[in-house]
């Protein structure tokens, strides 16, 4: 699983951490900080819920430091994520796009590698990309890279080159199905974005709270993870998902 650094985790512990994606109003966040949520996303990359940075300052500054701040850029350059990340104070950086591993290994917090599975072969070919978690997400358009509630095959995601805690999975995830992709890929965390909304950037509680109960039913039907956590230590603010 991928957990908080200095944050304590029992051992035997076994909880697929939840990220909430493309949020856009200062009550969704509040929400999502009441049903328990792992890590907030604020979309920087081109989107129906594309924030600005200081609109992203603004929805992020209440939020509590026991939930991590991701922001999710793809192909932007390194000066406008170092702002991003300087100013809305960002625990990770989600990279969408096809950005070059240089570029990854440069930035200042830990990063989370998007991969757009089209088939098998597609994370082998990041085996070695320098981020701390891949997220595993449908096949990207020449418009989005993600947050369009589509799945992708999770066939191809029965093979990977990292461990699972380190991996995130993405991709129309929603209440009605996230407990079998937790059972079927047992990743470390999971990501939602149009699963949990009326209408793009706009969230609905109940749907928030419906996900997250979705999530403890398939993490109580695992078996507890009795190995140490590759990331329990050593990575600023972390948890990714």
């Amino acid at each position: 699983m991928i957990v908080i650094p200095g944050h304590s985790v029992n051992k035997g512990e076994r909880r697929t951490r939840v990220k909430f994606c493309g949020l856009t109003r200062s009550e969704d966040v509040e929400i999502a900080a009441e049903v328990g949520v792992d890590a907030l996303g604020v979309v920087f990359a081109k989107s129906p819920r594309q924030m600005g940075i200081l609109s992203a300052m603004e929805l992020l500054a209440p939020l509590p430091g026991t939930i991590l701040r991701v922001g999710v850029f793809a192909d932007q350059s390194e000066e406008i994520i170092r702002e991003a990340v300087d100013r809305c104070e960002l625990d990770w950086i989600q990279l969408s796009g096809n950005e070059p591993p240089e570029l990854a290994a440069a930035l200042p917090v830990p990063v989370i590698k998007a991969v757009h599975v089209n088939s098998g072969s597609d994370a082998v070919a990041l085996a070695d990309y320098p981020a701390t978690a891949f997220l595993l997400d449908a096949p990207a358009t020449e418009d989005l890279k993600g947050g369009r509630g589509v799945t992708f095959d999770w066939s191809n995601a029965q093979s990977l080159p990292w461990p699972r805690r380190q991996v995130i999975v993405a991709g129309g995830l929603n209440a009605g199905n996230v407990g079998e992709a937790i059972l079927q890929l047992r990743p470390g965390g999971v990501d939602v974005s149009s699963g949990i909304e009326v209408k793009p950037g706009i969230k609905d509680r109940g749907k928030m709270e419906d996900f997250m109960e979705a999530v403890k039913w398939a993490d109580a039907r695992l078996p507890v993870d009795n190995g140490t956590d590759a990331l329990s230590t050593g990575v600023t603010g972390a948890d990714n998902a």
